[in-house]
Parts: structure tokens; C-alpha cells; sequence
């Protein structure tokens, strides 16, 4: 495999399963040093023991994107190790409550809007403070398709991954000149260990949703998620792309 990411270091959010964890051994794969976050410290060290495996540098950090001084703390513990932070992807992130607007409670509304949107600006905030020192780096922001469509009892999600998409326009804009790029994804339902749960009626639901007549896999969106890190994508910013088996196409 070429690796397109030699010498690179990346910071994964969110990183101990599903899309996290397949964009983390991706990064690993193409030759980068890779940070595994999550807050989940079992799974995150069995995904850093793999890319060990790879012959590139990997460590665990324990942080909740939802706290400001744990996303400041990420970054440096980057810096630290490495010595920089070439490539971000603020993946983390939650379903949160279902409900419909009227009745969705104030506590599920507050924790998915600080998880979905506030960790992905908290973490912004501070990687891009790192990377204009240096003058260069490239950030990934985990949408959805629901940052671009709606869907019945899911209001934090949608408003939250909404926002992203917004956040990252402006990052992106506001960095353009300055070496760093801004680009989100939007993944379609993917077959993470979350949906596994799901009874069979609902997933056959879900699949009948996508043209292309299945469920998403993590490495379908991991490879996207590299393509847009790597100098490949080195004119594409302010960017939403998604991954989503023809999903928004309708």
C-alpha cells in the first residue's frame, strides 16, 4: 500500500469502535502516528495495540469531547509526543435521546448539542491554535446525513449535525489562507456495533432507506475520511461530502 501519510501524526476521537476505530487503523495503515481517544479505555487500547502492530506510534487518551480542558488537554498530549498535530478527525460523538421536540427533556437536549456540537468546536478550537503555529494541518468533522436532512425524533442529533456542517464552512474559511483545510463527512447508516442492537425489522428499514440496498461499512467512510487528510485533497475545504449509498440523492 502507498503510504500517503508517512511521518504524519493524527488524533482520532472517538476512536474505540466503529467509525473511530476504522479511520484510526486507516490513518495507521498509510503510514501515520495516530493518538486514540475515546471513553472507552479497554476497547481504545486493543485499537492502539493494533496499530502498534503497524509499525507506527500509537497511544491512548482518555477524554470527553463534551469538557473543554480534556479537548485542550488532547492537543497537547499530541504536541508532546510527537511533536505536532498534522491531522485531526473529531469523530466522537452519541444518538442521544429519541422524541419528539415537545417532549424531548432538557437534560437530553443539553447533553447531545455539548457532546455533538460543542466537543466538535472545543476540539476545534484547539487544533487549530496548534496548526497555525505550525502552518499547515487538515481537519475532519463527523457529520451525518442528518446534517443535511431531517428525521422524526432525533431533533438534538439533526440541529447538532446541522451545525457542524455550519461550523465547519466557517472554520474552513476563516483558515483557508493560513495552510489548514476544514472538511466534514456525512455518513449514511452504517453497520457500527450500535445498529447491531436493532431488532431485524428496524435494520431492514434503515437498509430500504439507501439506493444502493445496504447498510454502510466504517471502512467505506474511513476512506474517505484519509482521502480528505491526505495531500490528495489538497484544494478541498469548507467541503461536506457524503458517504451515504445514495441516501440524499432522493
Amino acid at each position: 500500500m502507498e503510504h500517503s501519510l508517512s511521518g504524519k501524526t493524527a488524533l482520532v476521537t472517538g476512536a474505540a469502535s466503529g467509525i473511530g476505530k476504522a479511520i484510526a487503523l486507516l490513518y495507521a495503515q498509510h503510514g501515520a502516528n495516530v493518538l486514540v481517544s475515546d471513553l472507552d479505555a479497554e476497547k481504545g487500547q486493543v485499537v492502539v495495540e493494533q496499530i502498534k502492530g503497524m509499525d507506527v506510534q500509537s497511544h491512548f487518551v482518555l477524554a470527553d469531547v463534551g469538557d473543554p480542558t480534556d479537548c485542550e488537554r488532547l492537543v497537547n498530549e499530541v504536541v508532546n509526543r510527537y511533536g505536532k498535530l498534522d491531522i485531526a478527525c473529531n469523530n466522537a460523538g452519541i444518538g442521544g435521546e429519541q422524541n419528539l421536540t415537545a417532549d424531548y427533556s432538557l437534560d437530553g437536549w443539553q447533553k447531545i448539542i455539548n457532546i455533538n456540537l460543542n466537543g466538535v468546536f472545543y476540539c476545534l478550537k484547539y487544533q487549530l491554535a496548534q496548526m497555525v503555529k505550525q502552518g499547515h494541518g487538515t481537519i475532519v468533522n463527523m457529520a451525518s446525513i442528518l446534517g443535511q436532512a431531517g428525521t422524526l425524533n432525533s431533533p438534538g442529533y439533526v440541529a447538532a449535525k446541522h451545525a457542524v456542517v455550519g461550523l465547519t464552512k466557517a472554520a474552513a474559511l476563516e483558515y483557508a489562507a493560513k495552510g489548514i483545510r476544514v472538511n466534514s463527512v456525512g455518513p449514511g447508516y452504517i453497520d457500527t456495533p450500535l445498529l447491531t442492537a436493532l431488532p431485524e425489522e428496524t435494520r431492514e428499514q434503515l437498509i430500504q432507506l439507501h439506493p444502493i440496498g445496504r447498510l454502510g461499512k466504517s471502512e467505506e467512510v474511513a476512506e474517505l475520511v484519509v482521502w480528505l487528510s491526505s495531500s490528495k485533497a489538497s484544494f478541498v475545504t469548507g467541503s461536506y461530502y457524503p458517504v451515504d449509498g445514495g441516501y440524499l440523492a432522493q
